[in-house]
């Protein structure tokens, strides 16, 4: 069986790449420079000639501030792209899983959001994968969209929570805002289900992410950090300032404030286990300080 992934050197895409060799797969995964997703014709070409019985779209322009600044590429990439994925899947009869995120939702008011509520993207980018989710769908019903939020878990490419797992181990002043509010989500975790999903007739937006009550990055941060104290790799718990998204003056694209994510569909619906939030920044937090006595 054969896996073409594109964006397979990102945060995601590395652990997908990963886990998909050790199940058996052969895997493909171009580079920017072997394939241009800025280009339609180089990513149809790229499908149609690959010979994949299953394509993962891994790969986005995801910086916010990056997308505001440049829509248009935004636009090829988040929503262009994969909708050209999908129509040479629909040629190839391939599987198609595309990943998405929970910025196209509507986050005004707080609470957990199914796979049935309002999307209406605060930024550049939120809009640019929305379009793509639309465009995906239309173009081949059968694909999986995968939403997740908070990606983390990739030592090699470290998140929010790596990096201030990091600050600590070093001493440093830390800090995080304390009312924005989301799930974080294992990349080891997404590779995982887009597997055990490939087989079967699952298709459509799926919400994919740890479960639990709504966290705010200093909440993530503070449930990291106790890890880290009770495995010993910190004396003690340091203090995190707590501090207001509208304080953030460094970002320059709005963020929503409540994308947090029910994932009932994925756990109950279609029965394949996601850890808890507190669970996933827990093996988040080990598998970060095993890489660094593995350095």
């Amino acid at each position: 069986m054969k896996m073409l992934i594109f964006g397979g050197s990102g945060r995601t895409g590395q652990i997908m790449r990963n886990t998909a060799i050790s199940a058996g797969w052969q895997v493909l995964a171009p580079t920017h420079a072997e394939c241009d997703l800025l280009s339609p014709d180089a990513v149809s070409r790229e499908v149609l000639e690959s010979g994949a019985d299953a394509v993962v779209n891994c790969a986005a322009i995801s910086g916010l501030e990056a997308c505001l600044d440049d829509p248009l590429s935004a636009h090829m990439v988040n929503a262009v792209a994969p909708a050209t994925m999908a129509l040479a899947c629909r040629h190839t009869g391939a599987r198609f899983v595309h990943l998405s995120t929970d910025y196209v939702l509507e986050g005004h008011k707080p609470g957990l959001r199914d796979e049935s509520c309002k999307c209406k993207p605060a930024n550049t980018y939120g809009e640019s994968k929305r379009e793509g989710e639309l465009q995906v769908a239309e173009a081949l019903p059968s694909a999986l969209i995968l939403r997740v939020s908070w990606v983390c878990g990739n030592p090699a490419k470290p998140a929010f929570v790596e990096s201030m797992l990091s600050a600590a181990l070093q001493g440093k002043a830390l800090s995080a805002i304390g009312d924005k509010y989301s799930l974080p989500t294992d990349a080891q975790d997404i590779a995982r289900v887009v597997l055990e999903l490939l087989p079967t007739e699952a298709a459509g937006i799926i919400h994919t992410c740890s479960g639990g009550e709504p966290l705010s990055w200093h909440d993530c941060v503070s449930l990291a950090l106790q890890t880290a104290v009770a495995d010993g790799a910190l004396a003690g718990m340091p203090q995190v300032a707590r501090t207001a998204l509208a304080a953030a003056t460094f970002f320059r694209a709005e963020r929503p404030r409540h994308t947090a994510m029910n994932n009932a569909r994925l756990t109950q619906k279609l029965g394949i286990y996601m850890p808890s939030a507190g669970e996933t920044l827990q093996n988040v937090t080990r598998r970060y300080l095993q890489s660094l006595k593995g350095s």
